[in-house]
């Protein structure tokens, strides 16, 4: 589990292809690195991973297929940046909110509006369906970050940016047109199914009971 605050940004020193699978090393910034160890999980831009590698500051990791193929870090090359958290622990203070580094899908910056001492950012999700998870004022995971949604249309979502989290992670330097990690709530995930399955059997048992007066009403 993660916290979503993010503890440090990595540059990607070194990715080696292989058959639908990939790795790659990062510079782990110094003040991770104490117990850090392999089979570790390390959050990368919100997507864990485990530690198969580490050789003083660089440290491997390995990225399956579907890794690669469902968040942003299949695009990484050589010199591009991460933002990095450490497993927690129990006696960790929870600054942002509980998140697995289980990545639903991407979105891309469609808008970027800049004030003196904040910066709004929206973006549009690939997978469109998992919109309905994403509420006003609640929880989500942007590239390993715990945010707060701000407004919410059919299609796209913003969060504003204060001065700290543009200069500690990596969304201080993304562009339009750049994709990042999105991580669902699961608390809201949960309540937003539990309520479609209450509506869909209360509709389903009104049907039901409809469709049997109307053949009592016939015979």
């Amino acid at each position: 589990m993660f916290t979503g605050i993010v503890q440090g940004i990595a540059e990607v020193l070194a990715i080696e292809e292989k058959a639908n699978f990939r790795t790659h090393t990062v510079k782990m910034p110094v003040e991770l690195l104490p117990g850090l160890e392999l089979g570790a999980s390390v959050s990368h831009n919100g997507c864990c991973l485990t530690v198969t590698g580490v050789e003083g500051d660089r440290v491997s990791f390995d990225l399956v297929k579907e890794t690669l193929r469902i968040t942003n870090l299949g695009s990484l090359n050589v010199g591009d940046t991460v933002n990095v958290e450490r497993a927690a622990k129990f006696s960790d203070e929870i600054g942002g909110h509980l998140m697995s580094g289980h990545i639903m899908t991407t979105a891309e910056i469609t808008k970027i509006l800049t004030a003196d001492n904040n910066r709004e950012i929206w973006f549009k999700p690939q997978d469109a369906s998992q919109m309905k998870y994403i509420l006003h004022k609640g929880f989500i995971g942007i590239d390993g970050i715990s945010l707060t949604v701000g407004e919410v249309t059919k299609t796209k979502f913003c969060v504003h940016l204060i001065p700290e989290t543009l200069a500690r992670t990596t969304l201080g330097k993304k562009r339009l047109g750049q994709r990042v990690n999105i991580e669902i709530d699961p608390h809201t995930q949960a309540i937003v199914e539990t309520v479609e399955r209450v509506l869909a059997r209360r509709e389903a048992e009104l049907l039901a009971a409809t469709v049997a007066e109307e053949h009592n009403d016939a015979s």
